[in-house]
């Protein structure tokens, strides 16, 4: 029998507070309290982060090749108000791509080609790559097998059952949604900063919808992924990502938050890489997951990715997708109320799709035009005369090609 949380239909459209249940030794409920009470004065990710795995890179690892300035297809002066809105923006790295070749790469406030940077929530998209790779080598049969078969305490729980891998993607795996936690009984922080924070999703994070009807973003979705890939496969998970990933993309390594020695990894938020690594990723994603003639990615497993679902039209399997132009896009469900993200006009291409976390953390994908751009660092100052504005970047650049141009519709 799972100790989780009982959830009522009436509960399940309001903001309840779910109070931690399991108990731990008592020097690992007290290193949870150290943790919490960081987490209070703002101490920063890598003073939370204090045990972390390696994930290798690859040996033979070379700077992706840059256009000569007399072959670049984007004007210089888009390029340098690009890279001038990043950097006033707190970015910590700014990359443009484009058939090919590097047009801009840029590193700001020290930060060189090599430095690790806080992944936040990119490392979701690490996560579908993580999946893609384990349904190409046979170690889970598809986006839509029960995680029960691999995570047995599940079976017998009429919904959790339910939850397909496909739903640790995009998000409908009727978790409780991420809100702001209440205090250090409360299962979002208990799920974020416990030593064994694992075992609490699996046995007490609450299932409030069935599973596949609605969108809610959580991080215990993202952290199941760690779960179904180590149990799916026998491996670590920084292992994983390190042979699998990094590796075959030819990646620098980098490390991931375990939530102790030997512990378990957080996959949806926590990972240490060069900001190149993820520009990687989306490289892989343009040629449908194929890196240097290898099939990483089964045929067809990138089109699911940027496929949304009825629950959420900009949401896909943990890769935003343009849609239908709106003002304001958050991470939450709409009925939520919880912050968005400014769009201050339509993307000049529709096909654009682009990986989001928190921070303002972009990596935009344009395949009409064959288009990469980055901005990694930390979250934007803001203001009541600032804000970021997630369509600036990739609007600047679109206007500026000035070689090479190719046909893109608009944002509608």
């Amino acid at each position: 029998m799972l100790c989780a949380v009982a959830v009522t239909a009436q509960a399940q459209t309001s903001e309840e507070f779910f109070p931690g249940r399991l108990m731990f030794s008592p020097e690992e409920e007290a290193l949870y309290m150290q943790r919490y009470e960081k987490a209070q004065v703002r101490t920063t990710a890598e003073e939370i982060y204090v045990d972390q795995e390696a994930m290798a890179g690859a040996s033979d690892w070379a700077p992706l090749p840059a256009a000569a300035p007399g072959k670049r297809t984007i004007s210089e002066q888009a390029l340098d108000d690009a890279q001038r809105y990043a950097e006033i923006n707190n970015s910590n790295a700014f990359i443009v791509w484009r058939n090919g070749r590097i047009e801009r790469e840029t590193y700001f406030r020290s930060h060189t080609r090599t430095s690790p940077i806080n992944s936040f929530s990119l490392a979701k998209q690490v996560t579908a790559f993580a999946i893609g790779r384990a349904l190409a080598l046979g170690n889970i049969a598809s986006l839509d097998q029960p995680v029960a078969d691999f995570v047995t305490e599940w079976k017998g729980d009429p919904w959790r059952e339910e939850i397909l891998v496909r739903h640790l993607l995009d998000m409908r795996a009727g978790f409780y949604p991420q809100v702001p936690p209440r205090g250090p009984t409360d299962l979002i922080s208990r799920t974020f900063l416990h030593p064994r924070h694992d075992e609490i999703i699996v046995a007490e994070y609450p299932v409030i919808d069935e599973p596949g009807t609605r969108y809610e973003y959580n991080n215990a979705a993202g952290d199941m992924v760690a779960v179904l890939i180590e149990r799916a496969t026998s491996r670590r998970y920084a292992e994983f990502v390190g042979t699998e990933i990094w590796r075959k993309i030819g990646a620098m390594g980098g490390t991931v938050w375990v939530n102790r020695p030997g512990g378990m990894a957080h996959s949806g938020c926590c990972m240490l890489a060069p900001a190149e690594n993820f520009l990687r990723l989306a490289i892989a994603m343009l040629e449908d997951g194929v890196w240097e003639g290898a099939r990483l990615l089964p045929e067809g497993y990138v089109e699911e990715m940027i496929t949304p679902t009825p629950e959420n039209p900009y949401f896909g399997l943990s890769i935003w997708v343009a849609g239908r132009y709106t003002g304001r896009r958050g991470f939450a469900n709409p009925d939520r109320g919880m912050p968005e993200i400014l769009h201050g006009e339509p993307y000049l291409a529709a096909d654009l799709y682009l990986f989001d976390g928190n921070a303002n953390q972009v990596v935009y994908v344009i395949p009409s035009q064959d288009l990469l751009i980055l901005r990694t660092g930390m979250a934007p100052p803001r203001d009541e005369n600032t804000e970021w504005d997630n369509s600036v970047l990739p609007n600047i650049i679109l206007r500026g090609i000035v070689k090479d141009r190719r046909a893109s519709a608009p944002q509608r």
